[in-house]
Order: structure tokens, then C-alpha cells, then sequence
């Protein structure tokens, strides 16, 4: 019988606290168990060493035994003596063991030898395990973020009706909880996890909150001034032109940008950079007005 490293098994090293080894062994308990894993031997077998060394460890006097012994197991006499006296010396449940679902069978011959076929038996309680949470990606277009509105995935076969509120932001994460898998022996269900993929568009570009866009705008109107429909997410929105506008120039709408994340009412800016078209097309009597302005 070769030499069993519960340590290694739990992945932690000799100096870890009580605190260490539950964490460890929740966390490989859960992510083995054969609830979550039928017909997978390789994981049951797993599941079972982490039972077999949580069942050392967690347990103060195994766990000494085991520290002074281990690797010399075979040359300890003290092991038949304390088996025998394993009765005064079981410690209480520590509330986190996994051992009732197993028999003496499933527990090393390591083991067994150094602390006997009952110490298996000595805990039965069942612990239950709560669910494992599900990660989702949601593809949401850039004019529908800009509402509030409902959407549905489908997880596990089931259809899960959403309100996706207005101004999310690309990456951003929500929990909708006990939406994950169902929990063991009672446990409760693990959440859900979704993450906005918010697509780019080609005419807005979203920095935050607030929102730019590029607009074209004739010589004559940049030239003397007046007004324009400019399209936004929000509809249609009437501009007014500063006369002798500079193509590049930019101006700034307060409060016509991309809604706040759920603050009813709060938006962003939006910034138009107006990009000026020269005239195409000029009947003779326009090219003599201009050649007339450029000897002015």
C-alpha cells in the first residue's frame, strides 16, 4: 500500500487552517460530485479521495495522526491503539464532511489501516452542495440598448423572459439569482450570470454615456447659417446652424446622449461634427456667383 498525500489531494499545503481545508474541499467536492458528473468513474473516483482526505484532515486528531505517521504508517504501533480508543477520540461533525453515500469499500486501504474500517462510518451526515452557476452572453444592438425593453434566452431547454434596462454597457455582468443548476440534497439553486455583448453601429459611436456622430452638412447652410433635421436614437432632432460653420467643427447637445444605467430621466451628451460637402453639379450662373466671391 504506497503512501496517500491528503494534501496534495486537496491541493493545499501542510500549514493550511481549518478555514483552508474547507474551502478546498467544498470547492472539489462540488466540482466532482456524481450528482454533476453520472457515469464519469474517473470523477466518482476523485470524489471519493477528496472525501477520504477531507475525512483526515478536517478531523483534528486524523489529521495529527496522519502529520506524525504518514509516510511511516507501516512502523507506527500507536495505530492499533488508536483505534481502538477511536470512540474517545472522534471529534465532532464539522458540518462540511461528505461521507454518507459511501461504504467501507470506498475508502483507501491506506486508510483503513491507519485508522481502521469505522472511522469511515463515523460521519453520515449528508451536506447539501449549492448549485453551480450558469455564464450567459446576451447580444444586444446599440439602438435597443437605448430602451428599456424585454428579451428571451433560453437556458436548459427553458425559456427565461428578461428586462434588459435602458443605457447597459457593453460587458456588463448581471445576476439573476437561482437561475443556475439545481442544488444537491437540498442545497440551493447556483445563479445566472449574463454578460451584454453590445454591438457597434456604424453611425452612433457610444463613449459611455455619451454619444458622436458625424453629420454632413451643405456649403450654403455652413456658410449662412439655419437649421437642420438631424436623426438621433432618440428621433428626430431640429439643429440650429451658427452661420460661417467650419467644417470639423463639433457642437454639443446636453442631455441628448445615451441614457444613464438605471437612472430614470439622467443621459449622456451628444456630440455632432458637422463634415461639409462642397456643391456638385454648379450650373454656369452658380460658378460666376463664386468666381465673383474669390475676388472679393
Amino acid at each position: 500500500m504506497e503512501f496517500i498525500d491528503y494534501y496534495k489531494i486537496l491541493g493545499i499545503d501542510k500549514n493550511a487552517s481549518d478555514d483552508d481545508i474547507k474551502k478546498a474541499y467544498r470547492k472539489l467536492a462540488r466540482k466532482h460530485h456524481p450528482d454533476l458528473n453520472p457515469n464519469d468513474k474517473e470523477a466518482n473516483k476523485k470524489f471519493q479521495q477528496i472525501n477520504e482526505a477531507n475525512e483526515v484532515l478536517s478531523d483534528p486528531e486524523k489529521r495529527k495522526k496522519y502529520d506524525q505517521y504518514g509516510k511511516d504508517w507501516q512502523h507506527a504501533d500507536q495505530f492499533e491503539q488508536s483505534r481502538q480508543q477511536r470512540s474517545s477520540n472522534a471529534a465532532g461533525d464539522s458540518g462540511y464532511s461528505f461521507s454518507g453515500d459511501f461504504n467501507d469499500s470506498d475508502f483507501s486501504d491506506f486508510f483503513s489501516a491507519m485508522f481502521g474500517q469505522q472511522a469511515g462510518r463515523e460521519r453520515s451526515r449528508q451536506t447539501a452542495f449549492r448549485g453551480n452557476d450558469y455564464q450567459a452572453e446576451l447580444h444586444v444592438q446599440l439602438k435597443d440598448a437605448f430602451s428599456t425593453h424585454k428579451q428571451t434566452i433560453t437556458l436548459d431547454e427553458k425559456n427565461i423572459r428578461i428586462t434588459i434596462p435602458a443605457g447597459v454597457e457593453d460587458g456588463q455582468k448581471i445576476k439573476l439569482a437561482g437561475f443556475g443548476s439545481p442544488g444537491i440534497h437540498g442545497g440551493p439553486k447556483g445563479d445566472l450570470y449574463i454578460t451584454f455583448i453590445i454591438s457597434q453601429d456604424p453611425r452612433y459611436l457610444r463613449k459611455g454615456n455619451d454619444i458622436y456622430i458625424n453629420e454632413p452638412l451643405d456649403l450654403y447652410t455652413a456658410l449662412l447659417g439655419g437649421e437642420k433635421i438631424v436623426d438621433t436614437l432618440s428621433g428626430p432632432l431640429k439643429v440650429t446652424i451658427k452661420p460661417e460653420t467650419p467644417n470639423g467643427s463639433r457642437i454639443r447637445l446636453k442631455g441628448k446622449g445615451f441614457p444613464v444605467y438605471k437612472k430614470e430621466g439622467e443621459f449622456g451628451d451628444l456630440y455632432i461634427k458637422w463634415d461639409i460637402k462642397l456643391p456638385t453639379n454648379l450650373s454656369d450662373e452658380q460658378k460666376a456667383l463664386f468666381k465673383k466671391l474669390s475676388t472679393m
